[in-house]
């Protein structure tokens, strides 16, 4: 079974769906608490209180939980592209979804760092960059604009950027002016790029 996969339809007990995410929640709070060395089948268990054997009905190792996790990531990043939301909620969702997360963002990042190709992380990338390219070419055809690099540039601001203010420029304030803060940037920064 790969990482990511879940026992078919025909092999799942009722409750399968909602105990996984359970456990996905608890796996994040557990990696947010003891960081990624103090994540294992075994934690989680104990954790939630339950056998190995169901931790592994899930997840068939450690590899496949932390996968898990990072999906869960991904799909809550993923809400920076939903397109119902305004930009001020989506550039806040993100912001606060990374400065509560911050072990589980390590890791996220850390996969690209290594080489991992985005897409398995960010699933949207494709089409965030091309609906930003078309953006540019309808709006300002003149400037040309890679939309690749400033997509890869405005997201490494909005994942990299909120940690390292709260850690190291300003870790005396709350993560609620953080948000705010950086939600009145992105947007002037999103204004002058034409994009806000």
């Amino acid at each position: 079974m790969a990482a990511t996969d879940r026992k078919p339809e025909a092999q799942r007990n009722k409750g399968f769906d909602q105990t996984h995410r359970q456990m996905i929640d608890m796996a994040v709070r557990l990696l947010g608490e003891k960081g990624a060395e103090g994540l294992s089948i075994v934690a989680l268990a104990r954790a939630m209180g339950v056998s190995r054997g169901t931790v592994y009905y899930h997840f068939d190792s450690r590899e496949a939980l932390l996968a898990g996790v990072k999906a869960w990531a991904s799909d809550q990043l993923a809400r920076g592209m939903d397109t119902s939301w305004t930009v001020p909620e989506r550039t806040a969702g993100i912001c606060r979804i990374v400065l509560e997360n911050p072990e589980l963002f390590k890791l996220w990042i850390d996969d690209f760092i290594a080489g991992a190709d985005i897409r398995d992380s960010y699933r949207l990338w494709d089409a965030f960059v091309a609906g930003m390219q078309r953006r540019f070419d309808t709006e300002q055809p003149e400037a040309a604009i890679d939309a690749e690099v400033y997509g890869t540039i405005m997201l490494t601001a909005a994942f990299i950027a909120p940690r390292i203010f709260a850690r190291s420029v300003r870790p005396d304030l709350g993560i609620d002016e953080i948000v705010e803060r950086f939600v009145r940037e992105q947007r002037r920064v999103l204004a002058r790029d034409g994009l806000g």
